[in-house]
């Protein structure tokens, strides 16, 4: 089934342009593009929407009080926002506000997609500019926090902890084994590790590696 998303970005040129680079994915489906947080919750209104790719600078309201409106409205609407900015005071914001994804304009559409799909399916979602400004913070340690991943994501790093391969986790969730490897790229950017064995020892330091094992 397709996502049934709405576009909301001030810049006409930009969500036009965008648009176009959408129109060809066969699991999206497009409901709208708005140019205004009025014009979006309007829209909302009238129209079943799954999701909304969000700017978080709007001509007359903030993209942090409109997620926040959003949600309210329709707890059932994820949100994913996408913006030139990302300063970790916008990103904490907005994921505070309620957005379950955040991509940086710089990021590619491929990105974009990404986000919404992983959204969807109950994940968070950062792209690796966004992610890379979260990271270097918590934990005695310096580790990144396992809250930047979705339930799907700490999942998938469990089995591969586990020593299970891209095609095992794919048989054992139901999901194709290019989805897996989406994953485990989104995780290793959000972690900021690079090897399996990295992704390994993060995972058994968080408990993770044991439940998943028999």
């Amino acid at each position: 089934m397709a996502i049934r998303f709405l576009l909301a970005d001030d810049h006409r040129m930009f969500r036009e342009t965008l648009c176009h680079m959408l129109e060809g994915v066969p699991d999206l489906e497009l409901l709208g593009q708005v140019g205004s947080g009025k014009e979006l919750l309007d829209v909302l209104a009238r129209v079943k929407a799954d999701l909304v790719v969000l700017d978080v600078g709007l001509p007359d309201m903030s993209g942090i009080e409109l997620a926040r409106k959003v949600r309210s409205a329709h707890p059932l609407v994820f949100i994913v926002a996408l913006s030139g900015y990302t300063d970790r005071l916008f990103v904490d914001e907005m994921l505070k506000a309620g957005a379950k994804g955040y991509v940086a304009k710089s990021a590619g559409a491929d990105d974009l997609v990404r986000a919404m799909r992983a959204v969807i399916e109950g994940n968070v979602f950062l792209s690796p500019e966004v992610a890379a400004v979260l990271m270097p913070d918590v934990g005695e340690n310096g580790e990144a926090p396992l809250s930047l991943l979705g339930k799907r994501e700490r999942e998938i790093l469990g089995l591969l902890a586990s020593g299970k391969t891209s095609p095992d986790i794919a048989l054992l969730l139901g999901i194709s084994v290019g989805t897996v490897q989406v994953h485990r790229r989104n995780i290793k950017a959000k972690l900021g590790l690079r090897s399996v064995a990295d992704l390994t020892r993060y995972a058994i330091r968080q408990g993770l590696a044991h439940s998943q094992q028999g």
